[in-house]
């Protein structure tokens, strides 16, 4: 039942020990304040990726329409990549190269792309013929547990009209032949990418190679009652199975203790019907080792991290349902709201800044989907 990733709506720690009794009770983290948000540039469709350089220069994806868009400090626009028909993603830089996805509409081909400052883009990686030939999460476990063949069998076989190219996923299933690089994170050792469809963070080195360097777990089981069955549409005989969602990654990012903190949405339904299921991971990027930081996200689409380990997320369902910008201050085990946006989607931070580009999904009079700056105190 794994839903496309949005907006295809239709993809350290503290150690205190003492020899001479408890150890005294630590002060709360504190939380950053926000101030207004300032526009920057408007005019996107479907801003989903979002890279700002050292120069505070924008790379914004605008996904659904094949355009990688570059906007200077002073806010005019330039579109440095149109490719019609396919979807761009997973934005990120390093020494003046630009990185990104360019997938197929039917993600049939997914490639990870270098555009040099001046120059023509080129494919670095083949993202789906890793898939194809590894499938990462092919031991993971989704869907319906415990389903009979005859509840089975009153699903679709065919995708909605307004769906995703191809079929549904089987009720229950093992990770399927999909791959949606979503986001991306260039360093001085390789690019780390989040692939939305195949469930995974992925190594892809400067000379093409790739790797795996970890499978994010199954979402942990939904009880599926009457009440909910109908509440999502389906069929009444899954009342009383459990529901084993795909655990979406959306975004990448480096903590200053060298692990690699993750984004993931919940594989369908991915807005908070069924409770705030979207979450953050932190990733050990040389032994794959991942452990949860915190949950309770409303369609968590972006993160990004500080220099000091302060964590923000999208939340693009967040708040009142419209979105939000949450944070998790260093030791906070739970998301504090910091700023309502409307329908953000991806969100970096420079210095005490943070960059945002909102209403990603809406649907608001031209012109208004935008990215905006925030500047940041208190913390």
């Amino acid at each position: 039942m794994k839903k496309p990733l949005i907006p295809l709506v239709t993809c350290g720690a503290l150690v205190a020990a003492t020899m001479l009794g408890a150890a005294p009770a630590m002060a709360a983290p504190p939380v950053p304040t926000a101030g207004d948000p300032q526009q920057l540039a408007d005019g996107f469709t479907t801003p989903l990726s979002l890279e700002v350089d050292r120069q505070r220069v924008s790379y914004i994806s605008q996904n659904f329409v094949g355009l990688l868009t570059r906007v200077d400090r002073d806010g005019s626009k330039t579109d440095v990549v149109s490719s019609p028909g396919m979807e761009i993603g997973a934005v990120s830089s390093r020494d003046g190269v630009v990185y990104y996805a360019e997938n197929a509409a039917d993600l049939s081909s997914t490639h990870i792309k270098a555009l040099p400052e001046g120059g023509t883009p080129t494919v670095l990686a083949d993202i789906r013929s890793y898939e194809e030939q590894y499938n990462p999460d092919q031991d993971n476990s989704y869907g319906f547990e415990g389903i009979t063949p005859e509840c089975a069998a009153q699903f679709p076989t065919e995708a909605p009209p307004d769906g995703p190219p191809g079929t549904p996923p089987p009720p229950y299933y093992t990770g399927l032949i999909d791959s949606h690089p979503y986001a991306s994170l260039a360093l001085n050792n390789a690019i780390f990418v989040a692939d939305a469809g195949m469930n995974a963070i992925l190594r892809v080195g400067y000379d093409g190679s790739v790797s795996t360097v970890a499978v994010l777990p199954p979402q942990a089981p939904i009880h599926v009652t009457a009440e909910i069955a109908e509440q999502q549409g389906l069929p009444a005989c899954t009342a009383g199975t459990n529901y084993i969602a795909e655990p979406v990654p959306t975004d990448v990012e480096i903590g200053p203790d060298g692990w690699l903190y993750v984004t993931t949405l919940p594989g369908g339904p991915e807005d908070p019907s069924l409770g705030g299921r979207g979450s953050v991971y932190k990733v050990n990027p040389k032994s794959g080792e991942v452990v949860k930081v915190a949950g309770g996200f409303g369609g968590a689409t972006g993160l990004a991290v500080s220099t000091s380990g302060t964590i923000y997320v999208a939340e693009l369902f967040g708040g009142d349902g419209s979105g939000q910008i949450s944070v998790l201050p260093v030791g906070a085990s739970a998301p504090t709201p910091l700023l309502a946006v409307p329908g953000p989607a991806a969100i970096e931070i420079r210095a005490n800044r943070l960059f945002v580009t909102w209403n990603a999904l809406s649907d608001p009079p031209a012109g208004t989907f935008s990215l905006i700056e925030v500047e940041l105190g208190g913390a």
